[in-house]
């Protein structure tokens, strides 16, 4: 090999050496199960962690479903039932707020902004479908997000009164479950377009224990990590979640 291609070969693996040091980078605060963070999540899920940012869905124009029984929206559901987990995690942990009143953030800016601003990302929802369908869903693919996703399911599932057709835990690549870089999981708390559930939904004590659900979550996840969740799904390896994929 000549000169020339001796400096392109040790050039090229400076080059590799670097990325892949950037995809290994340190991770910020508390978050990270396996001490790094990177934009697959193919790690074991967060303990120790202390900053949790939690993502009213919807908000401003985008109100998201509505009941047709009681009129509810779910933008205002959702923002109720992240400031009562807000307030059930209390001094122990830094809670910051995706949105604190009824304003709009599109999805790649949610996606993008809760990095920066903590370990882990739980954003709120309440479903529509069928009518006859019902029950929470916990959405996750990650697999850093797997325990988490796992423990939130399993707290709400034993708020609700009863689950009809609803998917349970589910791994689906969204734009709020694929892209962010750090664990995420997106919750629906339930279908508005069930008459029954609506009402439910629309009381206040039911909100509170689903958000004590959730907390309980959190707490047990920075506690214990994937402890007791089972073994760990495999990886999947697929580009960042786009608009055009499916709604959200």
């Amino acid at each position: 090999m000549g000169s020339w291609g001796v400096v392109m070969r040790v050039y090229l693996s400076l080059v590799c050496g670097f990325l892949l040091a950037s995809c290994a980078a340190p991770a910020g605060g508390g978050g990270g199960g396996g001490g790094t963070r990177d934009v697959w999540g193919h790690r074991a899920g967060p303990r120790g962690f202390r900053t949790v940012v939690l993502d009213a869905g919807h908000g401003g124009h985008d109100s998201g479903a509505r009941s047709a029984v009681t009129g509810v929206k779910e933008k205002d559901l959702a923002l109720d039932v992240v400031r009562r987990v807000q307030r059930e995690l209390g001094r122990s942990f830094e809670v910051k707020m995706m949105r604190e009143g009824d304003e709009f953030v599109d999805l790649d800016v949610r996606a993008a902004r809760a990095a920066q601003l903590g370990d882990i990302l739980l954003s709120v929802h309440f479903n529509s479908g069928p009518s006859s369908v019902r029950g929470p869903e916990t959405f996750y693919w990650r697999v850093d997000s797997y325990g988490l996703a796992k423990r939130l399911q399993r707290n709400m599932a034993a708020v609700s009164p009863g689950e009809r057709g609803s998917r349970g835990l589910v791994r689906r690549r969204l734009r709020l479950t694929r892209n962010p870089e750090i664990p995420c999981v997106l919750l629906e708390l339930g279908y508005l377009s069930h008459p029954e559930e609506a009402r439910l939904c629309s009381d206040a004590g039911y909100r509170q224990r689903m958000a004590v659900a959730i907390a309980d979550a959190v707490k047990e996840q920075a506690a214990s990590g994937d402890a007791g969740m089972g073994v760990l799904p495999p990886p999947i390896y697929a580009p960042p979640s786009r608009p055009t994929d499916a709604p959200e």
